[in-house]
């Protein structure tokens, strides 16, 4: 079984990203932040809306864009 996501906040997930899997903040406008990475594979970048608690469908498509797997951002939650 794979382990279950937990909401966390907007602020929470963009420090994980940023500190564990090397992405860094382009922007912020309003309350949504923008983060890239650069791979072998290009740029990667998404949106990380800065709410008390992002939905897990939210979480998942941050991930999904991210291309973190949920098992990897569990860890560090």
């Amino acid at each position: 079984m794979s382990p279950q996501l937990r909401k966390v906040s907007g602020k929470e997930c963009v420090k994980i990203l940023c500190n564990k899997f090397g992405f860094q903040i382009v922007r912020q406008r309003g309350s949504h932040v923008l983060i890239k990475k650069e791979t072998s594979q290009g740029k990667i970048g998404t949106v990380v809306p800065q709410h008390k608690e992002i939905k897990i469908g939210t979480l998942k498509a941050i991930l999904e864009q991210a291309k973190v797997s949920e098992e990897e951002f569990s860890k560090f939650v």
